[in-house]
């Protein structure tokens, strides 16, 4: 079992550059794939769970060449993938097993798809419930609720769907699908969620509208030409960063070259809400492109909320570990609410992320939906578990910052499927 070991620190100072970001690296080779000719992917990330997506298309028939971060996507068209002669193995990846369904339900050929003990674990009915209201044929598992699942690819029909909870991957893989459906399919979210598979199609010109909460398209498509795709750093893997660099004493850091996309930026909102010095410089990007900023972050005094806002919770849900380690060093009561989605990630964060931190002498509390945390509150270093979960660990290793002593953190392998590198960026900025 790999363990990562943290100690305190002075500050955090310097300037690094984060990983591509991972749900536009997963989409590139899915939509280059699909595509008509060259697709090149420029700082792809190179991640074990982006790694599980190339090795599906490419066991489907697709010519992918990697070099460093570059990558070179040799599309044949819409319809041009290839049965698979084994069963497809999404490792450890969520978003590579949901939106693949998607794709994967409107090929003329049976695939099989599995992952690791983790996202074994992990619900896929939210998105096969839709999908087989569109004449999807897949089994498997508590009623196709887990993987491993058979996709039994045929025929599919458009269908207006209203997602009961704001999910990206979900509305990807419905999306996906409308790809090869006849008729226009409809997606109705609840609340914005992440667009990159609607910008993606606009990069390839693929025609959607967009009205209000309703995103339709018309199926099945006309085949599309490649492209180049130019991946901005990860806001997630920067949230790890910017929260360091708030709550450690005297601490000035530079984050280059990092994804805002809107609908991803609501860490950066709240953060700011509780009064971190945080401040965006923009780069100039082409109309319909990712958004990308130079972040600057300051030690902050940060001061407690209440995150109970429908719209904002989609827009850091993978970003709640770390808030929480934040939220113990902001003076007053912070208190989040409608994130249950948590529950249903690599691990149940809600519980994990309390455990963990009250081990460390945090004031927190679980709830339903969230926590109740109090602070500000010194932190010990300790021996914790991160349960298999890469964001877990991760924010762990944020708070050990500014923890009284080592903290070791058990079971950190995962910390590859998101953020290849983590380790030596955190050592390249800690001060002693």
């Amino acid at each position: 079992m790999k363990k990562l070991v943290v100690r305190p620190v002075a500050r955090v100072q310097g300037a690094i550059e984060v990983p591509g970001d991972k749900s536009i690296s997963h989409r590139s080779i899915m939509m280059g794939s699909l595509a008509y000719g060259t697709t090149k992917v420029k700082n792809f990330l190179i991640s074990a769970d982006c790694i599980s997506t190339m090795k599906i298309f490419k066991s489907m028939g697709v010519g992918i060449l990697q070099k460093g971060t570059e990558l070179t996507i040799a599309g044949k068209g819409l319809n041009s993938l290839k049965p698979p002669k084994g069963r497809l193995d999404a490792g450890n990846s969520g978003t590579t097993s949901r939106i693949i369904l998607g794709l994967l339900s409107g090929q003329p050929f049976t695939t099989f798809l599995s992952g690791d003990k983790y996202l074994r674990r992990r619900p896929m009915k939210r998105v096969v419930g839709p999908l087989s209201l569109m004449g999807a044929r897949i089994s498997g598992p508590d009623n196709a609720n887990l993987l491993p699942l058979k996709i039994e690819g045929g025929k599919l029909h458009s269908i207006t769907y209203r997602l009961p909870v704001a999910s990206a991957q979900v509305k990807s893989a419905l999306l996906l699908a409308g790809l090869f459906a006849e008729g226009t399919t409809t997606v109705i979210e609840p609340t914005p969620t992440r667009d990159h598979t609607e910008r993606m199609f606009s990069a390839f010109h693929i025609p959607y509208t967009k009205s209000g909460s309703n995103i339709c398209l018309s199926g099945p498509a006309k085949p599309f030409k490649a492209r180049n795709i130019q991946v901005p750093g990860d806001i997630s893997s920067a949230a790890f960063f910017i929260v360091a660099g708030l709550i450690t004493p005297n601490s000035k850091l530079i984050i280059k070259n990092v994804g805002v996309n809107p609908t991803r930026t609501g860490i950066l909102d709240v953060l700011k809400k509780m009064g971190g010095k945080i401040k965006l410089k923009l780069h100039k990007t082409g109309k319909g492109e990712e958004p990308i900023a130079d972040i600057y972050v300051e030690s902050s005094q940060l001061k407690a909320i209440e995150v109970d806002d429908e719209a904002i919770v989609p827009r850091m849900i993978d970003e709640f570990p770390v808030f929480a380690v934040a939220a113990t060093q902001a003076q007053g009561t912070t208190v989040v609410k409608k994130a249950g989605e948590m529950k249903v990630k690599e691990s149940d964060r809600i519980l994990m992320m309390a455990a963990t931190l009250k081990k460390m002498g945090a004031n927190i509390q679980p709830t339903e939906e969230g926590w109740i945390i109090q602070g500000q509150t010194p932190l010990k270093g300790c021996t914790v578990s991160s349960g298999g979960d890469h964001r877990i660990a991760m924010s762990i290793a944020v708070a050990a910052l500014i923890a009284q002593g080592p903290t070791t953190i058990l079971d950190t392998e995962n910390i590859t499927t998101s953020f290849p590198g983590f380790e030596s960026l955190l050592k390249k900025v800690a001060k002693r």
